[in-house]
C-alpha cells in the first residue's frame, strides 16, 4: 500500500522537541518540524516523519551537525537560538502550571561549556561476515534501534576526542559474539574512563585483547560491567577542592560548566548553614563543595561511590568532616527526628524524583532545601509536595546542559515557612 505524503500544520513544539500538528483523531508528532511550519510528512498513526518543509518558520536555523535529523541525539539544532531558550525553559513551566505549583522560574542558564564529557556508544553487528563491515558504533537513530555511524561528535567536550576510536576498538574485540553493547566513556583529568555494558563475563583471552586495546588508545581506565580489566591511571575527576577517583559508570554530570552551575546554585544558597544533609549523594558533587563551610552527612544507595566520596574528603584535612551512610532513600527516606538535626538539605534523585523523601522533607523542620532534578515532571510532583509542607520556593532556574535536546536540570530554593502561633481564644473573649 503506498502511503502518500500529507500536508500538515506544525502548531507547536512538544515536550521531546518534536512538532505537533492536529490530526483528525489526536496530535500528530513530526521530528525536526518546528512551531509554524507547514510541511508534508508520511504519518502513520500519531507518528509523522519528515519530507518536505513548505514554510520554514522563522526561527529555522541551520543545523551545524551532518547527523542531524538521522541521529537520535540531538532534538531541536535547528531551532534558533532565543526560541530554544524559550522552548526549554517553558518545559519547566508547564510542569510546574501542571501540578498547581505557582512560582516564578529563573531563565535559562547555559551550562554546556565546552561540551559533555561523557557519552554511551552503542556498538551492534551485522552478521555479513566481510572482514571490516561487521562492526558499528555510535549512537542510535532517531525512533529506532540502528546506529549511526559516526566519526565525530560535534558536542562532546574535547577530552573526549579519542573516545571514538576507543570504543570502536573495544567493539572489534568483543564483536565475534555479536552481542550489542553498550560502551560508556568519561572524560577524567587523567584520561578516558570506558566501561562497558552488554558483554557478560570476559575469557582470559579477551580481557588480555581489552588490555592491550586500552593500552592501545592510553585509557585510564577500563571495566567491564563495573568489574576492573585494567587501571593504567586511576581516573580523577576535581569536585570543589577534593579529587574523586570514581568507581566505573558512577553517576557523573554530563558537563564540567553544567556540575560547576549546579553546585554553585546550591553552594551560595547554603552560606552559613553548619550541617548539611546530602541525599542521593554519588561521588559527592554537592557534599565535597559544601564541605568546606559546613559539616555534610551523605546518603546514597551506591556503597562505592560513597566509598570514593569519603576517601576524596579525608585526603582535604581542610575540609569540615563528612560522614556517609548506605542508604535506599527509596525504601527508607530519612524522616523524622533524624532531620532535625541539620540546617539545611540537598536532594538530587534520579529521573523518577524522591516523592517519598520529599514527603518525609515536607514534615519536618528542616529551614533550607535545595531541590536538583533533570526530570521536570518529578520535579515538579516533589516541589508540590514540599509546598504542602509548608515550605516556600524561593527561586527555581533551569539549567542547560544537555545542549539540543529536551532534558533541562533544575534547582529550586526552599525555606520552611514560620508557624503563626495559634491564638488563645479564652484570652480573645
Amino acid at each position: 500500500m503506498t502511503v502518500l505524503p500529507r500536508q500538515l500544520e506544525i502548531e507547536r513544539l512538544g515536550q521531546r522537541g518534536e512538532g505537533i500538528a492536529h490530526g483528525k483523531k489526536g496530535p500528530i508528532y513530526v521530528p525536526y518540524a518546528l512551531a509554524g511550519e507547514t510541511v508534508l510528512a508520511d504519518v502513520a498513526g500519531e507518528r509523522g516523519e519528515l519530507v518536505e518543509i513548505l514554510k520554514p518558520s522563522p526561527d529555522r536555523i541551520a543545523a551545524f551537525c551532518p547527523h542531524y535529523g538521522i541521529c537520535g541525539g540531538c532534538a531541536v539544532q535547528a531551532l534558533s537560538p532565543s526560541a530554544y531558550e524559550d522552548w526549554k525553559r517553558n518545559l519547566l513551566v508547564n510542569a510546574l502550571q501542571h501540578t498547581g505549583v505557582a512560582t516564578d522560574v529563573g531563565a535559562l542558564v547555559d551550562a554546556h561549556g565546552t561540551g559533555r564529557r561523557r557519552a554511551t556508544f552503542h556498538a551492534r553487528f551485522d552478521a555479513s561476515g566481510k572482514a571490516g563491515t561487521k562492526t558499528q558504533v555510535g549512537f542510535m537513530k532517531a525512533r529506532a534501534h540502528d546506529v549511526v555511524m559516526l566519526e565525530s561528535c560535534p558536542i562532546l567536550a574535547p577530552q573526549m576526542a579519542g573516545a571514538l576510536p576507543a570504543a570502536r576498538a573495544i567493539a572489534e574485540v568483543l564483536q565475534a559474539a555479536k552481542k550489542p553493547l553498550d560502551i560508556l566513556v568519561t572524560a577524567t583529568l587523567s584520561g578516558l574512563d570506558i566501561d562497558i555494558k552488554g558483554y557478560g563475563p570476559l575469557t582470559s583471552a579477551l580481557v588480555d585483547a581489552l588490555i592491550r586495546a586500552a593500552e592501545t588508545h592510553d585509557l585510564a581506565r577500563l571495566s567491564n560491567h563495573g568489574v576492573l580489566v585494567i587501571e593504567r591511571r586511576a581516573p580523577i575527576l576535581r569536585m570543589g577542592k577534593a579529587e574523586v577517583a570514581p568507581p566505573p559508570g558512577a553517576f557523573l554530570q554530563a558537563t564540567e560548566a553544567g556540575e560547576a552551575a549546579l553546585a554553585g546554585a546550591v553552594i551560595s544558597a547554603f552560606a552559613g548553614a553548619h550541617r548539611g544533609l546530602d541525599l542521593f549523594a554519588g561521588v559527592g558533587t554537592f557534599s565535597l563543595r559544601l564541605a568546606e563551610a559546613a559539616q555534610v552527612h551523605a546518603v546514597d544507595s551506591d556503597a562505592l561511590a560513597l566509598t570514593a566520596l569519603l576517601r576524596a574528603a579525608r585526603d582535604r584535612p581542610d575540609l569540615r568532616p563528612v560522614t556517609v551512610e548506605t542508604r535506599d532513600l527509596f525504601r527508607r527516606p530519612v524522616s523524622g527526628p533524624e532531620l532535625a538535626a541539620y540546617d539545611a538539605a540537598i536532594f538530587d534523585p534520579p529521573r523518577a524524583g524522591a516523592e517519598a523523601q520529599a514527603r518525609a522533607l515536607a514534615a519536618s523542620t528542616v529551614p533550607l532545601i535545595a531541590a536538583v532534578s533533570c526530570n521536570p515532571s518529578s520535579f515538579a510532583r516533589d516541589m508540590a509536595v514540599l509546598k504542602s509542607g509548608g515550605y516556600e520556593i524561593k527561586s527555581v532556574i533551569p539549567f542547560d546542559q544537555f545542549r539540543h535536546s529536551p532534558h533541562v536540570e533544575s534547582v529550586a530554593i526552599l525555606r520552611k515557612l514560620a508557624r503563626k502561633p495559634r491564638r488563645n481564644r479564652r484570652l480573645l473573649s
